[in-house]
């Protein structure tokens, strides 16, 4: 388990867009996922032990905000090759056995990962009606083992920010997780291995 930080994307980067298959076999696009108010995207996959921890809280925060205006999308991009157990197959179980509310769509040439510097599991991001970024960054504090509680207040305070039209927070604590299993030869260019 290699501990890696978020890229930190700059703020206002318009999203990029995308269409993958979801676990129900339709194709998502950005827009499809996209809420009226707002649109969290996270990188995600089955098997790591930070998504593990802060899973359940993931569903939660679907089922909080998705009624509010903000759509979500999980994205898994990791290697299925070297890492099995986050097989398109293996998501489908994971998201009825978590109650994900939003599509979890699969990535399969990491294109989708690359175009937002994505680096880790968890990775979060939140963008604006408009599709600019305005939060990127962890979860909470918690991590496994840490003995904190899974709160989600970082992504939270944001996503209240947004839905109340305040600025966005100029400090912003990157997330932790587990690198990207990244596809031979096919390591992004925007951080060293």
């Amino acid at each position: 388990m290699v501990r890696t930080p978020s890229t930190m994307l700059p703020l206002g980067t318009a999203a990029p867009d995308f269409e993958l298959p979801n676990v129900d076999g339709r194709s998502i696009t950005f827009a499809d996922a996209a809420g009226p108010k707002g649109t969290v995207i996270m990188f995600i996959c089955n098997h790591c032990p930070f998504v593990k921890h802060v899973a359940d809280h993931l569903a939660a925060l679907g089922r909080d905000y998705m009624p509010r205006g903000i759509g979500f999308a999980a994205v898994s991009s990791n290697d299925v090759s070297s890492h099995p157990a986050d097989s398109p197959e293996q998501m489908v179980h994971e998201a009825e056995s978590r109650g994900y509310p939003f599509p979890y769509v699969y990535d399969e040439t990491q294109d989708v990962a690359k175009a937002y510097h994505a680096a880790c599991t968890p990775d979060f991001y939140l963008f604006d009606a408009g599709r600019k970024l305005v939060y990127r960054g962890q979860l909470d504090a918690s991590r496994p083992g840490s003995g904190i509680p899974v709160t989600g207040d970082d992504l939270r305070t944001a996503i209240d920010g947004l839905l109340s039209g305040a600025a966005p927070a100029a400090e912003q604590i990157p997330s932790l997780g587990c690198n990207i299993k990244w596809k031979a030869g096919n390591h992004p260019s925007y951080f060293s291995p």
